[in-house]
């Protein structure tokens, strides 16, 4: 092939392309606008400009509303986010803040795409958008700092905290596990319908004494089987098997009964050497009763938890309208956004002021907490495992029911149910 054969070779080639772009860019469709013209003006009318910005300044009280924070946790929180919010484009980008305070609006509030999109001057796609993308950044900015791997010696602090607080000596968390509705994903069948009658996906979670959650794990199937949802997890794989990092058997206070550290939960968990639940049944004998009164009280806490996180971060309490992976990464940013309020609060803070959750007065009567006036429908608890209890969990229950008779004996316990 000579050279002038060559140059018609690739000339040829190269009108062959430029007809093949321009059929393509003919039959795509073609976008509109880059902003919508309602939404150019949202760096001057926009929600954000007009009313957020304006509220952080003066208004703490509709301010904590959206954000569920002061405006000094909420400074803080932007210095350690703004790094991974902060986008750069040729065109103008939408601030960090910005992206930041529709998503604390969304998580807070529960409130629709839609909405937001006409209340920040936005495409609704770029809100979706948006929202993941935040959410995923707080989960990886905060989680280790405010969610972090536990060792030895935090057990044995969450310990001490469930004994001196809650009387329940070597109790190392309290455990639950609940149902977080989603949207019906497309094409998944019944993978996700769970027995009461919803798509979801399951969260299974563990607190420590003082309302901060100290493992989570969101995703399972809603239709995953009772044993499944506790041993497909990565937390009840290494409670089943062993191995947690926590301390070794030792002594209960005052007496020389050797007892193994251990979390406490409802009926819905399977009863082993690391698990204490409640004894069955109504017509139990003193023992039994005063046990359950006491497992009661500690287990108490992971309820008060979930409340709280889920009256404060109200898309919790909605079908999110989200794929599972999604849904998934939404919980986590609220189970992180939850810890780092909680860890940083004072204890007379407006997120969990002393009665917005259950309290007991002096005479020890219960006294339920606020947020159950703010929950207009509670989650739903998971089963997460029969009742095959080795003879050794057994014998550990009772061992704990007669020292709770005897050297831990606590004066309110009598006549309580």
């Amino acid at each position: 092939m000579d050279e002038f054969e060559m140059f018609l070779y690739f000339y040829l080639l190269y009108q062959l392309y430029l007809l093949v772009l321009g059929f393509n860019l003919q039959n795509s469709p073609q976008r509109r606008w880059w902003v919508r013209p309602a939404n150019r003006s949202r760096n001057k009318d926009g929600y954000f400009i007009n009313n957020y910005l304006q509220l952080k300044e003066i208004d703490p009280e509709d301010f904590f509303k959206h954000t569920r924070m002061t405006r000094n946790l909420y400074n803080r929180i932007i210095n350690l986010l703004e790094p991974e919010l902060t986008k750069h484009s040729i065109r103008k980008p939408i601030s960090f803040e910005c992206r930041l305070a529709l998503t604390l609006s969304y998580l807070s509030q529960g409130v629709s795409h839609q909405f937001l999109a006409w209340s920040f001057k936005m495409g609704k796609a770029t809100v979706r958008k948006i929202i993941l993308e935040t959410c995923e950044t707080i989960w990886k900015v905060l989680s280790p700092l405010h969610l972090p791997p536990l060792a030895v010696q935090d057990y044995e602090h969450i310990s001490e905290e469930f004994r001196s607080q809650w009387n329940m000596p070597h109790c190392v968390g309290s455990i639950d596990g609940k149902y977080i509705n989603i949207k019906c994903p497309p094409n998944s069948g019944s993978l996700y319908y769970d027995h009461k009658g919803n798509y979801s996906i399951v969260m299974l979670a563990a607190c420590n004494a003082d309302y901060c959650f100290t493992f989570v794990d969101v995703g399972a199937y809603g239709s995953q089987s009772d044993g499944g949802i506790l041993s497909a997890s990565l937390f009840g794989q290494a409670l089943l098997n062993k191995t947690l990092p926590l301390p070794a058997d030792k002594t209960l206070p005052n007496s020389r009964v050797q007892f193994p550290h251990y979390f406490v939960g409802d009926s819905a968990f399977p009863l082993k050497d690391n698990i204490m639940r409640p004894y069955p049944g109504k017509l139990l004998d003193e023992r039994r009763r005063i046990f359950n009164y006491r497992l009661s009280r500690a287990r108490r806490i992971i309820e008060n938890c979930f409340g709280i996180l889920v009256t404060r971060w109200r898309i919790l309490q909605n079908n999110v309208h989200a794929s599972p992976h999604n849904a998934t990464n939404i919980v986590l940013a609220c189970v992180a956004l939850h810890n780092y309020i909680k860890t940083q609060s004072l204890p007379q803070s407006r997120y969990c002021p002393p009665q917005y959750i259950d309290w007991e007065d002096a005479d020890g009567v219960l006294h339920h907490g606020e947020w159950r006036n703010d929950l207009s429908a509670p989650l739903q608890s998971v089963r997460l495992g029969s009742n095959n209890a080795t003879r050794t969990a057994f014998q550990l229950r009772d061992l704990l029911s007669n020292y709770f008779l005897e050297e831990g004996a606590v004066t309110f316990q009598y006549n309580r149910d």
